[in-house]
């Protein structure tokens, strides 16, 4: 079985430096991408003033917005809440969202993070977990949200239960990369098939590797990184996608 998997950091809805509302073009590139699951960061779930200040600015949460009629399931992880609204992770998903928990990993109340953890039902039965992670600015931070993350792996996911961890790891120095790699036996996309992580910020000529996507139980098929262009006003960061392939369940005997 075949999945196409998106991960795009979607600065809120708003080009860089919030110049302008971007989210109708967002929809349009996701749903151009045709990826089978998205994972999301920096998702607004609400903003008053957005809402007064853009006259198209969408009813819907954006998750909603950005799903509707392409992914039918879909789950949000609010993270950061303030008088005007809230924000955090989401996953959009073309098959059934069984379950969806949102961790808090964050390291102080100034920078909230959170873990976006669902369970997907594939075709046959078979059960895809799925964390949406953004990770913190500072290297002591990340490495205890990926001790976090490493923990509710051991705790929840089952070993013969395939995986997917993506988002922006703000991880530019690959340290975190690392420590989540050696504690696991999850693979990086980018770096199992091209050798290094993608380049992904900022989204006009991208310099840094700071977006990710983590597999296990899968072979990875391809893997693009879509910058410049409309991508470059969408967002400061670039959308990040791979094809990927869940071999044949083993039966039991």
């Amino acid at each position: 079985m075949k999945l196409r998997v998106v991960t795009h950091n979607i600065h809120k809805g708003l080009s860089q430096f919030n110049r302008r509302m971007m989210v109708h073009e967002l929809r349009d590139g996701l749903r151009n991408l045709r990826a089978d699951i998205v994972f999301l960061q920096e998702v607004q779930g609400q903003h008053h003033g957005h809402a007064r200040r853009y006259r198209n600015w969408p009813e819907a949460p954006q998750y909603e917005f950005l799903a509707d009629e392409v992914w039918h399931d879909h789950a949000y992880g609010r993270n950061a809440v303030y008088d005007h609204g809230h924000h955090g992770n989401a996953i959009l998903s073309r098959y059934p969202i069984l379950s969806s928990e949102n961790q808090d990993v964050s390291a102080h109340a100034l920078e909230r993070r959170g873990i976006l953890h669902c369970v997907i039902e594939l075709p046959q039965g078979r059960r895809l977990h799925c964390m949406c992670v953004h990770l913190a600015l500072t290297e002591r931070s990340r490495g205890l949200q990926i001790g976090s993350l490493t923990e509710r792996m051991r705790l929840l996911v089952p070993e013969d239960e395939p995986l997917i961890v993506a988002g922006d790891f703000n991880d530019w120095r690959n340290l975190a990369g690392r420590q989540l790699v050696r504690n696991t036996r999850l693979a990086e996309a980018f770096r199992d098939l091209r050798g290094k992580s993608a380049r992904s910020f900022p989204s006009a000529l991208p310099m840094l590797r700071l977006d990710r996507i983590y597999t296990r139980g899968f072979t990875v098929i391809d893997a693009q990184v879509h910058h410049g262009g409309i991508w470059a006003r969408i967002s400061d960061h670039a959308a990040l996608s791979a094809e990927i392939e869940l071999p044949p369940a083993t039966p039991h005997p």
